[in-house]
């Protein structure tokens, strides 16, 4: 039994309407907004609350160790007030008492100060990793989940984008974002406080400078967070550029497209590099901005402070402290800076990830699942029928107008026609990879809508002209729809389909790795090792989709000698191009824009007039 298709592979678009087959990746900058999924109002802090709600404690635990920290690092300032004001005269009177005792819980200070920051930095390290742990496995197991409609119009290179490079910038907030957003709240809030204590009027001076730093950094979140959701669309569309190349490498250097990839990937690229200096030239004009009100608030402190002490009417050791915190209170504004540029880069990106995130898939699980009746016998299929089907893809243009058809259990119908006729259309509804628009898909009498994916995938089974193969052994391969498969039951359903013999021949027979797509392989290897794989997962239904279209004549002779043997005795359903391959079926259907336009037997059909009887003789010609 298997819960996936046969071979993983990526549908056809051939049968979707023109405008639909699938979004084109951007030629030029001005497509950066390509990749936009629209997360719901609160999804992006519901996303960062559940990531850090089951390590609730250690962020508590982390808070506290940098809480005392800043205390340790806060009460410098006082020692050296009390040093001058007190430890000073006391020395001129040969007390060393003040002054070693300031001398020693100055070290203190430092030294816990220090310790407590290692604990912290530790501490808020396994949180970030524990964090993006859960999050990269959230969006692998979410993608996996969507239905093949999202991953038609939504490329793997934004997925890609999505798990790396935005789970990245969350990374660099978690990291070191976070502590200086901490650290600069404390050391605001503690050191006003200690300004206010020390001396009323310069404590109000600083307090008065938080506005026109408030209003700064206001300002830059704004135009900060456009800059950055462009600036990622923009990192996006150059990673999908670069792997769309990488995946079609053939077909680029086979029709010389390197020079045109070039440009648009320079362009892309050029655009990136746009985003990115805006990005950068806000958090420079906020710097420039706050460092402007910081240094005008220190001038006129220290000019106030420097009058008061003359006149008397300010001790010169709390003047002395307050400069050392006006220097801590202002020199974490260059820090905020660099946390307000990771915080919009990590709200863009999580924005993206939770949009991505809240997409539902368009094929369902059914609230209540059936389980479909016992099979009798040792290898009976299950009866199909199509019951007033109707399927239009998202963006308009009906494929199927209403479309009736029972296929009995254990027997095979081939269905031809142009390309656009639907044919692949009505694979995939029987596949469950889309949902009918209206009417019912029924496998022995149940909706598949009323069925478990799993109870589905078990029942259903899919091999596509692709043939995909994932990286790993041969036997891996063969296995993936029965993972619990014994070497023999896989070398046996090798041999039935007749793949053993070149199994045998490769260097680690089964054990040898096919490598990325299955490349160490030939196309018509690649093929069998698939229907290898569907017959050892059993399924009641077989959809083969043009799975001869891209074999030579050999290969195609290997492939339909398999194909015998997998069809024996289950439903199938044939996706065909080439003639040779309708030879085998029961029955068959030509298909022209959705519907039925003709239904017979091979024989039947072959010796009318028909559209089936006219491409017969065609293809007979084709091979004089």
């Amino acid at each position: 039994m298997t819960s996936t298709t046969a071979d993983g592979a990526a549908l056809a678009d051939e049968d979707l309407p023109d405008g639909d087959a699938g979004p084109r990746e951007p030629g030029g900058a001005d497509a950066f907004d390509a990749d936009a999924l629209p997360a719901p109002r609160g999804a992006t802090l519901a996303l960062l609350t559940s990531l850090l709600a089951p390590l609730r404690a250690r962020v508590v635990v982390a808070s506290l160790l940098l809480l005392v920290q800043q205390a340790a690092v806060q009460a410098g300032p006082l020692l050296v007030a009390y040093a001058i004001d007190s430890g000073v005269p006391a020395f001129r009177d040969h007390d060393y008492g003040p002054l070693a005792a300031v001398g020693i819980g100055y070290a203190v200070c430092s030294v816990g100060a220090g310790l407590l920051q290692y604990a912290f930095i530790r501490a808020a390290a396994r949180i970030n990793q524990d964090v993006l742990l859960d999050l990269r496995g959230r969006i692998f197991r979410h993608a996996q989940a969507l239905s093949v409609d999202f991953h038609e119009r939504y490329t793997s290179g934004r997925l890609i984008s999505r798990s790396t490079t935005d789970v990245e910038s969350l990374r660099e907030l978690l990291s070191e974002g976070l502590q200086e957003l901490i650290g600069v709240v404390l050391s605001f809030v503690s050191i006003s406080v200690m300004l206010l204590w020390l001396d009323l009027g310069i404590g109000a001076i600083a307090v008065a400078s938080f506005g026109p730093l408030y209003l700064l950094v206001r300002a830059y979140q704004r135009r900060a967070a456009k800059a950055y959701s462009a600036r990622s669309s923009a990192i996006a569309a150059v990673i999908v550029k670069f792997a769309e190349t990488m995946n079609g490498i053939r077909p680029v250097q086979a029709f010389r497209r390197e020079r045109a990839n070039d440009q648009d990937f320079a362009v892309l690229n050029r655009g990136h590099e746009l985003r990115n200096g805006d990005a950068l030239l806000e958090m420079a004009r906020y710097v420039v901005g706050s460092r402007l009100v910081a240094n005008t608030a220190v001038a006129a402190m220290v000019l106030w402070g420097a009058y008061r002490v003359a006149s008397d009417t300010l001790a010169l050791g709390v003047l002395a402290a307050a400069v050392l915190y006006l220097r801590r209170l202002y020199d974490p504004i260059d820090r905020l800076a660099m946390f307000l540029n990771s915080y919009q880069s990590a709200a863009a990106s999580l924005e993206k990830i939770a949009g991505l995130l809240a997409q539902t898939p368009t094929v369902p699980e059914p609230v209540a699942p059936k389980v479909l009746p016992a099979l009798a016998g040792e290898h009976p299929g299950r009866e199909v029928v199509f019951d007033g089907v109707r399927f239009a893809y998202r963006t308009g243009g009906e494929v199927l107008p209403r479309f009736d058809l029972t296929i009995p259990a254990g027997r095979t119908v081939a269905v031809v026609g142009s390309t656009g006729a639907g044919k692949s259309t009505l694979a995939k509804l029987l596949a469950r990879f889309y949902d009918p628009t209206e009417g019912r898909v029924l496998l022995d009498g149940t909706d598949l809508r009323d069925l478990a994916t799993a109870e589905l995938r078990r029942g259903v089974v899919m091999v596509t002209q692709e043939a995909f193969l994932f990286s790993g052994t041969i036997a891996e391969n063969i296995a993936i729809g029965r993972p619990e498969a014994t070497p023999e039951e896989i070398e046996r359903a090798a041999k039935a389909i007749g793949a053993h013999d070149f199994i045998s021949s490769l260097p680690d027979g089964y054990d040898t790795d096919v490598r990325k797509r299955g490349g160490r392989i030939s196309a018509g290897q690649r093929q069998l090792v698939a229907f290898a794989r569907a017959l050892l997962a059993d399924p009641a239904v077989l959809i083969l989709d043009e799975a001869t279209s891209s074999l030579d004549i050999p290969g195609e002779r290997a492939v339909q000698r398999a194909m015998d043997t997998v069809l024996h005795g289950r439903t199938a359903v044939v996706i065909a191009h080439r003639l040779s391959t309708v030879e085998i079926a029961d029955r068959v259907l030509v298909m022209e824009h959705g519907r039925i336009v003709e239904d017979g037997t091979p024989a039947e059909l072959i010796g009318g007039t028909g559209r089936f009887a006219g491409l017969h003789r065609a293809w007979k010609e084709s091979l004089a």
